[in-house]
């Protein structure tokens, strides 16, 4: 690269580069790298340009790739990368531009280089690329071979303990996305990697006492949501040459080639806002999540996973139990307010579910919080606008709203928090409805979305367990909420009677010929059932525990009474139709004996005087309805291609070749 280089197109021909991949041997001291490395040109600002780059320097990667057993140049390159950030910390205060900014470009070429080994060979050899030396021919040191453990740690080392300065920016950046390339090998394989020599070097040996301090520093990231220095602020006046395009050593160049890892991103993807506004947290949370979803040693678990099931709020002063390895302390009010504020990213719901699942003291702390909308509101809007998202964010806000659903408290609270004027919800105008009630409504509408959609038995499945788990508290509902909890039922009542019908045809066909194969209506039938009785066993569940509370719910099933007459006799429903057929009659005999012409304020009011004249004994007590998310078996078969796709397909991060990926297809979300 060097001084001389201004123009993507002109990579594959600069001189620097070609001599670094060519078959001549550089010695680490060699002034060489001082030229190699005072490179500059406008940063890419597009996903295009971001290919082009890729394009222009596949050529001299491969070149290396096969000079290196001659050469040792990579393992020369990372030795003055790694002899430079020994003095990186005393650069960053005397504001040594120059010094940081090489040593930027250094971790920047070695990343660009890593990511091409990585994906053209496999982990052994790439290690091997690690131990070769200026000798002859393919030969190697032992003394070496830890470089690739050192270069790991080294990059611990940086984004712990380098402080976060205009000038550290970039290399703080570089670093996150360098750990992210060395941990890649997983995209070029269909199966998921339980052995790694990468996941060794980090589960355990000398990068294993940073297991703590990365993860809390990559929260912190996550949490403070830095934004990049603007361009010019912290480094030394730009030199004109004219052109424009061309500076020289001097100028420390604030549009480095380090942006090129901070915008654009895969095919014609547009970055959302909150990536590019902090391309740091956005990198670190990614990393983060990868370093929690790496798969157990065969005779250790993961650390990293460890630390974020352990940590505690700066505030519990109780001592950490001597078996808990990996703790650490973090403020949990400024993490949850960066949880509220990030939900729009698959990532930071994707964190969310992950503390809420396997920290018991960040899901104790959130369901004490008084101010639980702030969380939950933008959960439900994901659901909300489920047909612009992907499965996964879909599935990962319903999980969530799954695990607080198993809370009684929270299920209680949800009730008494009123809202004003959900501008998102464009159903109807809600100018006043409690949390609870919208809950409700969302996930209701979730239903009747994948019911005709998506037709997902899981979604179905998590859907209805939420509102089960929330039934027994059901408060005040809102009449528009009662509403749609009848009329779900009614469009199932409707399929149900549609799915018997075609198997009642499909019966009479059989008889005529034997030939034709035929639908299984029964199994469609035994789906439909399932969720009717779920849908009855809902709404018992209100009636028995809080008829007092719901008088809209009331209302809603008198004025749709007709629409359970078909099941009193279903042998499927019997037993759970006695309390809601006692219901309906009560209420329905003291509504005709106040006569004809009734409005519907004059309705509500005998509904709530009949409540305290109906025995609560008549009503048929059932088990109390809770269920409880459990993760499927082998959960990294989910997470590991999920956490990978959100890595591939940033917009602020870096680019692979579709073509090369192998752990997921393309077109899939």
């Amino acid at each position: 690269m060097g001084s001389n280089s201004s123009r993507i197109g002109d990579l594959p021909k600069n001189e620097y580069l070609k001599k670094l991949s060519g078959t001549e041997s550089v010695s680490e001291n060699d002034p060489f790298w001082n030229q190699l490395l005072s490179f500059s040109f406008p940063a890419p600002t597009s996903s295009t340009e971001l290919k082009l780059l890729e394009e222009a320097t596949i050529s001299v990667c491969r070149s290396l790739v096969e000079n290196n057993p001659r050469t040792g140049n990579l393992g020369a390159l990372i030795k003055v990368f790694l002899s430079r950030t020994k003095e990186l910390k005393l650069s960053a205060e005397c504001q040594n531009h120059i010094f940081i900014w090489q040593t930027h470009n250094a971790l920047f070429i070695i990343c660009c280089l890593l990511k091409v080994f990585i994906c053209e060979m496999s982990e052994e050899e790439l290690q091997l690329h690690f131990t070769y030396e200026e000798k002859s021919p393919g030969s190697y040191s032992s003394d070496s071979e830890d470089l690739l453990e050192e270069l790991l740690c080294c990059l611990m080392q940086l984004i712990t303990d380098i402080p976060l300065l205009d000038i550290t920016y970039e290399i703080s950046v570089e670093a996150v996305s360098t750990m992210v390339v060395f941990l890649s090998c997983q995209l070029f394989h269909k199966e998921v990697l339980r052995q790694s020599i990468s996941h060794k070097y980090l589960m355990r040996g000398r990068c294993l006492p940073y297991t703590s301090k990365l993860v809390k520093t990559l929260l912190y990231n996550f949490i403070r949501q830095e934004k990049p220095p603007p361009p010019g602020t912290h480094v030394l006046p730009q030199q004109s040459d004219g052109g424009g395009l061309l500076y020289g050593l001097a100028s420390g160049v604030a549009t480095g080639l380090w942006t090129v890892f901070t915008l654009g991103g895969v095919g014609s993807k547009v970055a959302a806002a909150s990536e590019l506004s902090s391309p740091l947290a956005n990198q670190s949370l990614l990393l983060l999540l990868v370093l929690a979803n790496l798969t157990d040693a065969a005779d250790a678990p993961n650390p990293y996973r460890q630390a974020i099931m352990s940590f505690k709020n700066t505030q519990d002063s109780s001592p950490f139990p001597s078996s808990i390895p990996h703790a650490f302390q973090i403020n949990f009010n400024s993490l949850y307010m960066a949880l509220c504020e990030q939900q729009t990213s698959d990532q930071a719901t994707l964190l969310l579910y992950t503390l809420l699942h396997q920290n018991s003291n960040i899901r104790t702390y959130m369901l004490a919080r008084t101010d639980m909308e702030n969380l939950v509101l933008p959960i439900l809007e994901i659901l909300y606008h489920v047909e612009e998202r992907n499965s996964h964010h879909v599935y990962m806000a319903l999980i969530i709203l799954l695990i607080l659903t198993e809370d009684d408290g929270f299920n209680r609270s949800i009730h008494e928090v009123m809202l004003k004027n959900i501008t998102w919800y464009s159903e109807r105008v809600l100018t006043e409805i409690s949390l609870g009630s919208l809950l409700i409504l969302v996930v209701i509408r979730t239903i009747q979305y994948n019911m005709t959609r998506t037709r997902d038995k899981y979604l179905h499945t998590n859907c209805l367990a939420a509102l089960a788990n929330m039934s027994a508290q059901f408060r005040s509902l809102h009449q528009y909420a009662a509403q749609r909890i009848v009329s779900l039922f009614s469009l199932l009542s409707k399929k149900h009677n549609k799915v018997l019908e075609q198997a009642t045809q499909s019966l009479r066909g059989s008889l005529s010929s034997n030939d034709v194969p035929l639908p299984d209506y029964a199994q469609d039938l035994n789906v439909i059932e399932e969720v009717i009785r779920m849908m009855l066993e809902i709404i018992n569940s209100c009636l028995t525990n809080s008829l007092h509370h719901n008088p809209n719910l009331v209302y809603a099933l008198l004025y749709k009474r007709d629409l359970f007459e078909q099941f009193h006799t279903h042998p499927s429903f019997q037993d759970i139709m006695q309390n809601i057929d006692l219901v309906i009659t009560f209420f329905s005999s003291r509504l005709l004996q106040a006569g004809a012409e009734l409005s519907v304020e004059r309705v509500l009011e005998i509904i709530k005087q009949g409540v305290v004249a109906l025995p609560k004994d008549r009503l048929k007590k059932f088990p109390e309805l809770k269920f409880k998310y459990v993760e499927e078996e082998q959960p990294e078969e989910f997470f590991i291609p999920y956490v990978w796709s959100l890595v591939y397909n940033s917009a602020v991060g870096l680019y692979w070749n579709p073509q090369d990926i192998q752990l997921f297809t393309m077109d899939s979300d």
